[in-house]
């Protein structure tokens, strides 16, 4: 572990160095402030961004080749970031929030609103947030770059929560085959990838719950990098699926925040620690409504769910494991949804969404299926 901190820790000093040299000599693009997609309360608002310099990706499209999609993903990969520059987000009621950004021009905010902003969609409320001051070793006069942060608050009407993977859960990543799982990845684009079937509707009665309101607020946490923020959250508006914070990890190389179980090591170590890490967040944040859980099967989703069930107990209404035709992958899940049973958390490994809309109507999470889709 050494070695590979040793390695994280010059990639950051060489990339600096490219991004002090080329704005020195006036070669960077502009400014770009990316603020994601994040939720909160009435009285806590978490919020998380990066400023890096513009990588002049160009609209995705239906028509994009597979050679364009893939120069895109190289830029979304080779970005600029601007460490330690100031930011100020700005509420209705005059106050200013100061936050520096991190090594990887990375930001994270948390504000406590006297009063909530006008919503700006259903559920959605905006913070303006811009740059107030530059790194003195950037030499450039202050941009006027902006953007506006997208806070999810959950009504007290919410009768569940649902946090979702998203890789090889609502679309086909192949991540237990390494090649497989690039060229998907590099090659496509929001457009050109495609969701399971039945997983925009099922996600829809999700939201809708008992009460036919989009009332049930949904997360989307996965191990893919931040650099990928733009393609998911389109993907997500292009198949109209619940809108809702994307919870990605920074793709620099990092020690697991969270002591994994035993033989879970590797690359595997670190996506476990991320989701537990950021399920953990969601669930504190919101103590006192339920969740719905879904994964799938290629990865370690199964025995994540597991140890939010004994973290979180009594808060897990169902969880639901889509099977990716792996065997080996698909016996690990059997007794853990055995061990779940004696605390009255049901885990089913399902082959389509038809099958967990069906059960999840038993249930009574929502209303009664009356069209399933298989094909």
């Amino acid at each position: 572990m050494k070695l590979l901190d040793a390695l994280s820790s010059f990639t950051e000093w060489s990339d600096h160095l490219v991004t002090r040299f080329t704005a020195q000599r006036g070669w960077l693009r502009p400014l770009q402030l990316d603020a994601y997609r994040s939720y909160g309360t009435a009285t806590k608002f978490y919020i998380k961004g990066r400023l890096l310099a513009d990588r002049g990706i160009a609209a995705q499209t239906a028509t994009d080749s597979r050679w364009r999609n893939f120069q895109s993903m190289v830029r979304r990969f080779n970005s600029r970031e601007v460490p330690g520059a100031d930011l100020v987000a700005e509420m209705p009621d005059g106050s200013q929030h100061l936050v520096t950004t991190d090594d990887e021009g990375y930001f994270t905010l948390i504000i406590e609103p006297k009063a909530l902003p006008e919503p700006v969609a259903y559920l959605w409320y905006p913070v303006p947030v811009r740059v107030s001051r530059l790194p003195p070793h950037f030499r450039l006069p202050l941009p006027a770059v902006q953007a506006s942060a997208k806070v999810l608050v959950p009504p007290p009407s919410a009768e569940f929560g649902v946090i979702s993977d998203l890789d090889d859960t609502v679309f086909e990543t192949s991540a237990t085959n390494v090649l497989k799982m690039l060229g998907r990845t590099l090659l496509s684009n929001a457009h050109s990838r495609l969701p399971f079937v039945g997983v925009a509707d099922f996600y829809r009665s999700l939201q809708r719950g008992r009460t036919g309101q989009p009332d049930n607020p949904f997360f989307y946490v996965s191990s893919s990098p931040w650099n990928l923020y733009d393609v998911l959250d389109e993907f997500l508006g292009i198949h109209e699926m619940p809108p809702g914070p994307l919870l990605l990890r920074d793709l620099s190389i990092a020690r697991p925040k969270t002591t994994p179980p035993p033989g879970v090591t590797g690359s595997a170590a670190i996506h476990f620690a991320h989701k537990l890490h950021e399920i953990d967040d969601v669930l504190n944040t919101y103590p006192h409504l339920p969740f719905v859980l879904l994964g799938d099967s290629g990865q370690e989703d199964t025995r994540i769910y597991r140890e939010v069930v004994r973290r979180h107990p009594g808060r897990i209404k169902a969880i639901y494991i889509r099977d990716v035709q792996v065997p080996a992958r698909a016996l690990l899940v059997t007794p853990v949804a055995e061990a779940l049973k004696t605390e009255g958390v049901p885990m089913l490994l399902v082959a389509d969404y038809a099958s967990a809309a069906a059960h999840a109507a038993s249930l009574g999470l929502i209303n009664q299926v009356t069209e399933v889709v298989t094909k």
